[in-house]
Parts: C-alpha cells; structure tokens; sequence
C-alpha cells in the first residue's frame, strides 16, 4: 500500500512513521510513504499557500491552485502509474468507520490532503475523491487525522500484526456485526476483589464465546445504543429470558 501525504508539516509524520507498526510497515514494504508540503508549490517569493476569504471573514483561506498543483504532481510520479484515492481530511467530511478503514486498506494508495487555517477553498472539493472526518469536532490542522486514517489502516495489512486474527473479534469490526468488544482480563486472577469472571478460567469454549457474545451487546447497549440493531434487541431478549 502506498501513502502520498500533502502536508504543511511532513516532519511531524517522520517519528510516527518509525513507530509501532507503522514503522513496522514501512520497514517490511507493506507500506510506502511520500510526503509533499503545499509550499513547494506556493505563489510568490514567499510561497503563500492560502489568502484572504472572499466576503471577508476571519482567518486564511488555502489556495485552490496551490493544493491542485501538489495533488497533480503526486499523480504525475505514481509509482507503476498508479495514481492514490484523493481524500480530504476535514470535520465536514464523512465519519470514519471500521468498515471504510478497511475498504480503504485494501486499495493500491491513498492521498491523503490535510489542511490548516481557516480551511479550504471551497472548489478544492471538487479535485477529491472522498471527504473523511474523525468526528464532530475541530482541529488546528488534517495531520492527526491523517495519522488515525494511516495506522488504522495498516492494521489490515499482510505481516504486520502478529495475529491476523487480531481485526476480527474487536470493536466496530464486520465479523462482531459492528458491536463493541467484549470485557478482556488476565493475571492476576484477583486484584483487590476484583475478580476475573469464572466463566472464562472454566476451560469451556462454548459457555466463554456466549459469555463474550452477551458481554458484547451488553455492553454496546449501555455505551453506544446507536450501534445496536433490531435483530441484536431480539437476541439480548432471549439471553435475558434463558438467563432467568
């Protein structure tokens, strides 16, 4: 998988790059990472990548052209000629979900543009494939987000996690119907009173899956209700009634 990063502060991905396994991912050739700041192809002596909004208003707008000309020189010196999905990291953007991360895994590159400022010139959208969003909530700048987007993404990727398993039975995941995990122990088996259920020291594979399984949806229900569908009510129903 291929990263282009388009940012005003590539040096603040340098670290995490070599970190955890992200690094682990660059370093095995499951990931490739580029990095291009706005400002190489800034207008003027100074290399200005944003100006005042039409309208007026506070804050710097970022350049239609300036970011234009960045994203099409990625293009022009892709690599096997495989040109990266456009995705503009902003809070107006879709929310990210497990499902899209892994959707997102699974292709050749990615581009990801993060912004500063005030935000984007609105025709910027118009050049990108998709907008993607952490939340509802904003910050100073794309790169944070670009960051979440990376490393969740490498977590699909061949050879990096220890135990491939390992993106199956957890939260959000298709394989949990979007649920989210269940309560995870160990040692010490009790920790001043705290106990570790007993169900899962039994040695009973099927009683621990269903404990996990109740766990689960008991947990969605208390944490994110959102995420709990009508099949998953009429599940816990029956729980509930073999429980009595």
């Amino acid at each position: 998988m291929r990263i282009d990063l388009l940012t005003l502060f590539p040096e603040l991905f340098e670290p995490f790059l070599k970190t955890s396994f992200v690094g682990r991912a660059c370093t095995n050739g499951a990931l490739a990472v580029r990095a291009k700041s706005p400002r190489d192809y800034g207008i003027g002596k100074h290399r200005s990548v944003d100006d005042t909004p039409y309208g007026g208003g506070s804050g710097m707008v970022m350049r239609v052209d300036v970011l234009v000309d960045a994203m099409e020189s990625f293009d022009a010196d892709a690599p096997e000629g495989i040109k990266a999905r456009r995705i503009l990291m902003t809070p107006q953007g879709a929310p990210l979900r497990q499902s899209r991360v892994k959707d997102l895994a699974a292709m050749p590159a990615l581009m990801l543009i993060c912004g500063r400022y005030e935000g984007f010139d609105e025709r910027v959208r118009e050049f990108v494939d998709e907008e993607i969003s952490l939340g509802d909530f904003v910050m100073t700048g794309g790169e944070v987000a670009a960051m979440a987007v990376i490393e969740s993404c490498v977590r699909f990727l061949p050879g990096v996690l220890g135990n491939e398993d390992s993106t199956r039975e957890e939260s959000h995941s298709p394989e949990t119907e979007g649920l989210l995990e269940y309560p995870q122990y160990t040692r010490p088996a009790d920790f001043r009173g705290r106990a570790v259920p007993e169900v899962l020291a039994s040695g009973h594979h099927g009683a621990i899956e269903k404990w996990r399984r109740s766990e689960s949806m008991r947990r969605t229900a208390e944490r994110r209700p959102d995420l709990i569908k009508s099949e998953h009510l009429a599940e816990m129903s029956g729980n509930s009634s073999k429980r009595k």
